[in-house]
């Protein structure tokens, strides 16, 4: 089979089309003819060099974002038949190869039924944004309707869907955004009100949002400063969630409040062969609000073709898409 792959670290022209293997599903195991992928940060980190321990082996294939149609399946596998559209992030970090090729193996359990109102394109732009957002306000913060949820970043690529999703479990939301194109965005997915945080302070706007109580939950995907504000913005005894604690950041207000603090790695189950069954789960349940309209990808105006993936990546890496960018598998 044709695949996009990179035999070392580097910037986005560091892919190349060659000729691999197929791969044969072992037990437990779905072949996936590929349809199309997206781009997500963590590939591009992997690209970079960013994250060595999370890829795969050379020559790599990347990308953890997968839509396609089973066409072959392992031993043990009932839930699945070839010619069923599925979707999730089954590879495309260590030990697991990704979707830039014609064909992908993926442990069954890690995989579902895509939601059936989207292109397989459309739904490529899904799996790891969406298990992201759902861990972080669902199986995280349990987020209900008796909560106030500040998303940072509510046009981004994980912030949209989280506030898809805390507006579907009866939150009420309030999305930040640097422009006011993107406050708009958030708007038009359900955000009962946006901030720009470039003008007002957190103390200005937790005033506004909350009559200076605080929010009951911060949504996170950015981190350094923003995890920083997180904890001024979140009221005693409330929740913050992050995908990302890397930077250094001055803790005392977490004691001062008696603050919770969750990270979310979305991919962990595919890197440590644990959980994986978790995902599809989640996966279904996403799937069902997607159909029942409750979710909807938000994909940038640009699409690019596989051969086209340094593209994409530049994009991102740019800072210029907003939100997903999609991919269509163009090597065959």
């Amino acid at each position: 089979m044709q695949a996009r792959t990179i035999d070392g670290f580097g910037d986005p022209d560091v892919f190349e089309t060659r000729e691999v293997e197929t791969p044969d599903p072992e037990p437990g195991e779905v072949r996936i003819s590929v349809a199309a992928s997206s781009v997500n940060p963590v590939d591009y980190k992997i690209r970079r060099g960013d994250l060595p321990d999370f890829a795969p082996a050379f020559p790599a294939i990347l990308h953890c974002d997968v839509a396609g149609t089973i066409d072959a399946v392992g031993g043990g596998v009932d839930e699945f038949e070839p010619g069923d559209e599925v979707y999730g992030m089954p590879g495309g970090v260590a030990g697991h190869p990704g979707a830039l090729a014609e064909y992908m193996v993926a442990d069954a359990d890690a995989v579902a039924p895509a939601p059936e109102s989207l292109s397989l394109p459309d739904a490529a732009a899904l799996p790891v944004v969406a298990l992201t957002a759902w861990e972080m306000l669902i199986e995280k913060a349990d987020v209900d309707s008796e909560d106030t949820v500040l998303v940072y970043g509510g046009s981004g690529g994980v912030g949209h869907v989280g506030v898809q999703i805390a507006s579907a479990a009866g939150a009420r939301v309030v999305a930040t955004g640097s422009t006011e194109e993107k406050r708009a965005i958030s708007e038009g997915l359900g955000a009962d009100a946006t901030v720009d945080y470039t003008e007002q302070s957190v103390e200005e706007y937790v005033e506004a949002h909350t009559e200076g109580a605080g929010f009951d939950v911060v949504f996170d995907p950015i981190g350094d400063d923003h995890l920083q504000t997180a904890f001024e913005a979140v009221r005693p005894y409330g929740r913050v969630v992050t995908t990302e604690s890397s930077s250094t950041q001055e803790l005392g207000a977490m004691h001062e409040k008696a603050l919770s603090l969750d990270v979310v790695l979305a991919i962990l189950p595919i890197l440590r062969g644990e959980g994986r069954a978790r995902l599809g789960r989640e996966l279904r349940e996403i799937a069902d609000l997607v159909d029942d309209g409750d979710l909807e990808p938000l994909l940038d105006e640009r699409r690019y073709g596989f051969t086209e993936v340094g593209e994409a990546h530049r994009r991102l890496e740019a800072g210029e898409g907003v939100g997903k960018i999609a991919l269509e598998n163009d090597l065959r």
